[in-house]
């Protein structure tokens, strides 16, 4: 009786978990709403003293997302002035709502990615989570390592679904 082979433990792929690419920490919303007069208008002396007055150091550590959910025209220079103040205490801050925040951490993490470790090789990108990974992620990590991966596959190493083959160089033929 031959012995059992276990040929994706002795195969040369890498895996890449995107689940890993996930942010640390916690999401929080910082919503411009409620500092809108009327539900309509930012007045810059209200909203600095209200900004003034906010208690900061519970983003300490964490994501915050922010954004304004009432349809309002928000100047530019209020968001750099909540930047200002969470800065300092958050471990992160954008100008997104919180369902966005995961999808643009995962391109900053993705887009500071070193592809050169990858160069040649099969690669598979996991498809199983636990965490919300978004579709965005797997086209910008196929698209970051089509370039330079022998092989792209999706799925896990014992059941791929081929995405990329590098095709086969052809040597030119002199006439």
């Amino acid at each position: 009786m031959e012995a059992l082979v276990n040929r994706v433990a002795n195969s040369k792929l890498i895996t890449i978990d995107l689940e890993s690419f996930y942010p640390a920490g916690d999401i929080v919303p910082f919503d411009l709403k409620q500092y809108l007069f009327m539900e309509l208008i930012l007045k810059e002396k209200d909203f600095r003293e209200a900004l003034k007055a906010h208690d900061w150091s519970q983003y300490a550590g964490k994501n915050v997302a922010v954004f304004c959910s009432a349809d309002a025209i928000i100047p530019m220079w209020a968001y750099m002035l909540v930047a200002t103040y969470v800065t300092p205490h958050a471990a992160d801050v954008a100008l997104c709502n919180p369902e966005q925040y995961a999808e643009l951490a995962f391109f900053r993490k993705l887009n500071s990615l070193d592809t050169s470790e990858y160069a040649g090789e099969r690669i598979v990108v996991k498809g199983c989570s636990d965490k919300p990974v978004p579709a965005s992620a797997y086209m910008e990590i196929t698209r970051k390592l089509q370039p330079v991966a022998q092989s792209i596959m999706f799925g896990e190493p014992c059941s791929t679904v081929p995405v990329y083959k590098k095709p086969a160089v052809q040597e030119r033929t002199e006439a």
